[in-house]
């Protein structure tokens, strides 16, 4: 029996989130007219020519970067992201990509300035990434916005039982450790995610995702044509 033909990878792109879906991510080259009149200043000539292979929604497609973050700049929500980067955590790149997804207003580093950015998937092109030397700068930064950490303490109150500010910061530690103790010192308050089995913690990145979606349910505006799904 004939096998089938392999996909031919050397036409995906190296981010390629859906590597046994159609060979071709994106689309081709527009066809017809070109746009003109109010609302074409959004396209990319480049991209109006040659197609648009990039992992981003059809809402978006042959934008300009800037056009891209301005649209989402418009809407982001009001909470904002924090990761520890004492360790070069692999996680930070996931977490930048999630935060992407679900319209963070900022993603704040605090330590090393250096991160992996393979995880973010060039989502951190689209996402407002800042960095801080320390907890206290963020501090700073973040005015009177509330700083809460997730981390596994004794005293902490159950994220499936609280409701989250609207204005907030969420601060995640490193995979293992966990938040530091500048880090612990400088929250309004910690929260933790209820877990069942043997294990005494759960993925940096997964926890970040769980926070961020717990955000998304109680705050975010479903009814519109603001959401969709990937």
């Amino acid at each position: 029996m004939e096998q089938p033909e392999e996909p031919d990878v050397a036409r995906r792109a190296p981010y390629d989130p859906m590597p046994h879906g159609p060979v071709e991510v994106g689309v081709g080259p527009w066809t017809g007219p070109r746009p003109t009149g109010p609302g074409s200043e959004v396209y990319d000539e480049r991209l109006l020519a040659d197609g648009d292979r990039r992992n981003v929604v059809d809402r978006y497609r042959y934008w300009t970067l800037e056009a891209i973050r301005a649209d989402l700049d418009a809407r982001r929500h009001d909470f904002h992201v924090a990761i520890e980067n004492w360790q070069h955590d692999f996680n930070i790149g996931t977490i930048v990509r999630t935060a992407n997804a679900f319209l963070a207003a900022e993603v704040h580093i605090v330590g090393r300035r250096r991160w992996n950015r393979r995880g973010a998937m060039v989502t951190d092109r689209y996402q407002h990434v800042r960095h801080h030397p320390d907890v206290a700068t963020l501090r700073e930064h973040l005015g009177d916005v509330p700083l809460l950490g997730i981390d596994n303490l004794p005293g902490s109150d159950h994220l499936e039982t609280m409701t989250l500010p609207r204005r907030v910061c969420l601060l995640f530690g490193q995979e293992g450790p966990g938040l530091s103790q500048e880090a612990r010192e400088a929250c309004d308050g910690t929260f933790s995610i209820a877990q069942f089995g043997s294990t005494r913690s759960i993925n940096a990145s997964a926890a970040a995702a769980i926070a961020m979606h717990t955000w998304v349910r109680q705050h975010a505006d479903l009814s519109g044509l603001t959401t969709w799904r990937g």
